[in-house]
């Protein structure tokens, strides 16, 4: 691995632990509307990635075209707001860890998808290491009770984990992840004010207590903010197939922290889905490959397939 996707790595991965400490903190937010919840944290996530959205932020949002525009709106739709509120309506007639199981095989469903929209065809080592990501995470969480609805919401929990990743992939290059973070923030934050006056009316919003203010200070400022700029920063470095791969490290992060306020145990299953789903991301994203040394060649490849002028050595083409 090379040092932009060692980094990449890094970031996606410190981006997944961050959301899987975040259902740690969902568990003190059972009580506060839903919808009034996502429209605190997006909005409140928004304003603060603004002033980090980079000079001619306006220019590259007014150069978006109608379909980018839809697209975010769909992004915001189906990998933030509703991708949370099927985890939440998934848990009202499933055990937890039936959604978690589901979400921990959007791997594979992106290993599969991202480079067959591309036209090509998936690499054997990110599909190997997505389905042991997936082991892994069923391991770690189990298999609870479920009924039909329970199992519908957690396929459809799926779904917006996938879209969370394969929705940004042509707009991350125009806007970045700064710009991408801050917009898809507002345009959720809209969406759950819509959502919150359909469903509850005017008990959509009420002042949150103490320690769901904090829940959501910590879902807002950490999770939010520092994971969704992580998370675009690692997906522009090593491509939405290996970024992917980390999300299995968040039911690992959620097993972790569970027991610090008493909602669950860290154990010998748990251990052992951590090693699988570590086993799987070493080997989806490269590292347990050695580099090899080619011979110089005077071109090298961008992520995009284009030659670029300036020669390097190119690395081990992945399988």
């Amino acid at each position: 691995m090379n040092a932009t996707t060692t980094r990449g790595a890094l970031l996606a991965a410190l981006a997944c632990v961050l959301v899987g400490g975040s259902f740690t903190a969902n568990s003190v937010l059972g009580d506060y509307p839903y919808a009034g919840g996502q429209f605190l944290r997006y909005g409140l996530a928004c304003l603060l990635l603004v002033p980090a959205a980079g000079k001619g932020a306006a220019d590259r949002l007014r150069a978006l075209t109608p379909r980018q525009w839809g697209r975010l709106a769909l992004l915001a739709a189906v990998g933030m707001v509703g991708f949370n509120l099927a985890v939440i309506a998934a848990e009202r007639t499933a055990e937890p860890a039936v959604p978690g199981v589901f979400v921990g095989c959007a791997p594979v469903a992106v290993a599969v998808l991202v480079p067959l929209l591309d036209g090509r065809r998936p690499q054997k080592a990110v599909l190997y290491g997505a389905l042991l990501v997936a082991a892994g995470a069923f391991t770690v969480q189990g298999w609870g009770r479920a009924d039909g609805t329970g199992i519908a919401f957690s396929v459809c929990a799926l779904a917006g984990e996938v879209g969370f990743a394969v929705l940004a992939v042509p707009v991350l290059r125009p806007l970045g992840p700064r710009l991408l973070s801050a917009t898809v923030c507002a345009v959720a934050a809209l969406e759950s004010a819509a959502v919150g006056l359909l469903v509850d009316g005017g008990a959509w919003l009420r002042r949150p207590d103490t320690v769901e203010t904090a829940a959501l200070l910590w879902q807002a400022v950490v999770v939010t903010v520092v994971g969704f700029v992580c998370w675009y920063m690692g997906m522009q470095r090593i491509g939405a197939e290996r970024a992917t791969l980390f999300s299995g490290l968040i039911p690992v992060a959620a097993a972790c922290t569970a027991p610090l306020v008493g909602t669950g145990s860290y154990g010998l299953a748990q251990a052992a889905g951590s090693a699988l789903v570590g086993l799987g991301v070493a080997l989806g994203s490269g590292a347990l490959r050695r580099a090899r040394r080619e011979p110089f060649t005077g071109r090298a490849f961008r992520g995009n397939g284009r030659p670029q002028s300036r020669g390097v050595r190119v690395p081990e083409k992945p399988e």
